[in-house]
């Protein structure tokens, strides 16, 4: 097979191959042989079809299989061998003449290939990117605390509404007519939860101030909701659209009153969020929970520098230009599925990325990166102790973290972002040894502004 490539502009790739009839003939004729020894046809015994018949039912099937097949494996090897960076997919090209794979023996293919810009970063000492390092004071310190002591909150029965409290009302909704009276065949529902806190109107919140157990509140839901017919809905347990036009009163008859009370600090708090003795005095629980947000915030200062470091390596590497007619054909033909205007408004993001991807790719040679399984199978256990960790759950035995981590890596579409967030965690790691790192202390608002920005 004879292959030429041709690249005057270093991005957009035109390959052109020929293939002969030595380069498939063989394959196509074993093939056919293999297929002879299968086949039935009425009048003939299994394996004894003549050849002829053979050929004209599947000689030109096969055949074009197997040209498709060569050519695959020919372009890649030839990728390969050159070392040429390809993004994406070969497309046959707009040059490609019409081949008649029935007639003939030899027969000539082109194909678009899109190219990698080149280009060459290498980051040393000399290199000062800033990491940021979050301040753990005493007002993070007590926030947690008081986060703790919320989850491990309950209610207690109350007699009076304090509008101060998280107090949770109770109680029978009747609908009222135009002439305040209970309304025959009305809307009535029994003990309908009601958090006054939350009603958005302040005429209709006022009304609930200092009211007693027993007592009846007139008051109007879609007064108290404006423009949140979900809410309203969910309240008389009634379809949204039911309530599109609902403008009456209710009585609000108040059954029960429930007090949000906050854990004490205490040695049952402690065993709750730190296990059983770990932790014995407030001081030790304070000094835990500094421990816990410290060790949290350096997941979250790696990760901005990770993204201080994309930055300033896109700045020193400078703008690059892509074969960016190619890539929309080539970003077209992967997403066939998506409307007709996705690769339009995707297309500036997806070369965004696809430059970073070429600089990491730069990065985690010049580091001497390498990704184990073990490394896998860790990144993923630390995503699930990251998930955990969103729901207050900071002491879930490993085991468990185990056993989720392995179920996250039987997802085929989560394996490859837990792969590429592993190779950014050793890559990340590797770099903070390379470069000069500008330490700077921040508070928790100030680190959190970064990424505004």
């Amino acid at each position: 097979m004879k292959v030429t490539f041709e690249c005057p502009d270093k991005i957009n790739g035109l390959m052109t191959l020929t293939v002969e009839e030595a380069d498939y003939k063989e394959s196509v004729e074993k093939k056919l042989k293999d297929y002879r020894k299968k086949a039935t046809l009425p009048g003939f015994r299994t394996g004894m079809v003549p050849m002829g018949l053979i050929k004209k039912q599947y000689g030109t099937a096969l055949k074009v299989d197997e040209i498709n097949r060569v050519v695959g494996e020919e372009i890649y090897k030839y990728v390969r061998e050159n070392k040429i960076q390809m993004l994406g997919e070969p497309l046959p090209s707009e040059k490609q003449e019409p081949q008649d794979l029935e007639q003939g023996s030899t027969y000539t293919f082109v194909f678009d290939i899109a190219v990698a810009p080149e280009f060459k970063i290498n980051l040393t000492a000399k290199d000062k990117i800033p990491y940021y390092q979050i301040t753990v004071d005493d007002k993070l310190i007590e926030q947690q605390v008081d986060s703790y002591a919320s989850r491990a909150g309950h209610y207690d029965k109350v007699e009076t509404f304090d509008p101060e409290e998280r107090d949770m009302l109770k109680g029978d909704l009747v609908e009222l007519d135009s002439k305040g009276k209970e309304k025959k065949e009305g809307i009535k529902v029994e003990e309908a939860i009601l958090m006054p806190q939350y009603i958005k109107v302040a005429a209709q919140k006022k009304l609930f101030d200092g009211a007693k157990l027993g007592d009846t509140i007139k008051f109007n839901p879609k007064k108290a909701y404006p423009g949140n017919d979900a809410e309203v809905a969910a309240l008389l347990k009634m379809k949204k659209e039911e309530v599109a036009d609902l403008k009456s009163n209710f009585n609000y008859t108040i059954k029960e009153i429930s007090r949000f009370v906050k854990a004490e600090e205490n040695k049952e708090l402690f065993n709750q969020v730190f296990g059983e003795g770990v932790v014995k005095t407030k001081k030790q629980f304070r000094d835990k929970i500094a421990e816990g947000l410290k060790a949290q915030f350096a997941g979250e200062q790696d990760y901005r520098f990770l993204v201080d470091l994309r930055q300033y390596a896109e700045k020193k590497v400078g703008d690059l230009k892509f074969p960016e007619e190619l890539l929309k054909r080539v970003m077209k033909n992967n997403n066939q599925d998506k409307a007709e205007d996705y690769v339009d408004k995707n297309f500036e993001g997806s070369i965004r990325e696809l430059k970073w991807h070429l600089i990491k790719e730069q990065l985690v040679e010049q580091a001497g990166v390498k990704i184990e399984d073990a490394d896998v199978k860790t990144t993923a256990k630390e995503m699930a102790r990251a998930q955990f960790a969103q729901y207050g759950m900071g002491n879930v035995p490993d085991e468990y973290l185990e056993n989720y981590a392995g179920e996250m890596l039987k997802k085929q579409e989560s394996v490859q972002g837990i792969v590429d967030r592993a190779i950014e965690q050793k890559l990340m790691a590797a770099m903070k040894e390379v470069v000069k790192l500008t330490e700077k202390n921040v508070t928790l608002e100030e680190f959190n502004k970064l990424f505004e920005a």
